[in-house]
């Protein structure tokens, strides 16, 4: 029996303009995030490196482009948080244990609490029992151990735990420690669909 719900963030709640972020940096000259910037990021999401370090790594690509106007373009990605989730997503709290991981940075979720504002921030954050972001973390998913941290952390029993997550190796390596996963598909599926899935 499912008592505790893990849930991703990004394409979860929060929709992510994926396509507008791509058009932004289009726009400042960079065509793709290369694999250089790939391995940046993902250095970034673990707190590996600061955001001045990551903001600048761009400029090895984008020599003539400022900083805000770096980090301005990394942001589109942030898109709207449909206030449907919320309010679902506090109806769960009653009946479930509640926990957020997410790969993000801090530039992220800096303008993830200054965009939405306190009040819905705290209405959000104060849904789960314990938030967990990859950048204060020093892990990512989909590695195992960021798993196996959450569970232990909470004494949490893998068979009686959902991960709901929109990239299927996250949801795969959670499956393969005996989490329950729903590999959620963006734009067939919404996280209110919970119930429509008889998974809990």
């Amino acid at each position: 029996m499912i008592n505790a719900i893990i849930f991703d963030f990004g394409d979860i709640f929060i929709n992510l303009n994926k396509d507008i972020c791509a058009n932004e940096f289009t726009k400042l000259g960079l065509k793709s995030l290369n694999e250089a910037l790939l391995a940046k990021n993902d250095l970034f999401e673990k707190g590996e490196i600061s955001e001045r370090e990551f903001i600048e790594s761009f400029h090895a690509f984008i020599p003539n482009v400022s900083f805000d106007e770096i980090k301005s373009a990394w942001n589109t990605i942030l898109g709207e948080f449909p206030l449907y989730r919320l309010e679902f997503l506090q109806m769960l709290a009653g009946k479930y244990r509640l926990f957020l991981l997410s790969n993000t940075d801090a530039i992220h979720i800096d303008f993830f609490e200054n965009k939405y504002g306190p009040s819905f921030t705290k209405d959000f954050y104060q849904c789960f029992e314990r938030i967990y972001f990859s950048f204060e973390m020093g892990m990512r998913k989909p590695d195992s151990s960021i798993y196996n941290y959450v569970l232990k952390q909470n004494d949490l029993v893998a068979k009686n735990t959902l991960f709901i997550d929109d990239k299927k190796e996250n949801t795969d390596a959670a499956e393969s420690l005996g989490i329950r996963v729903w590999n959620l598909q963006v734009g067939k599926e919404d996280v209110v669909d919970l119930f429509e899935k008889n998974i809990l």
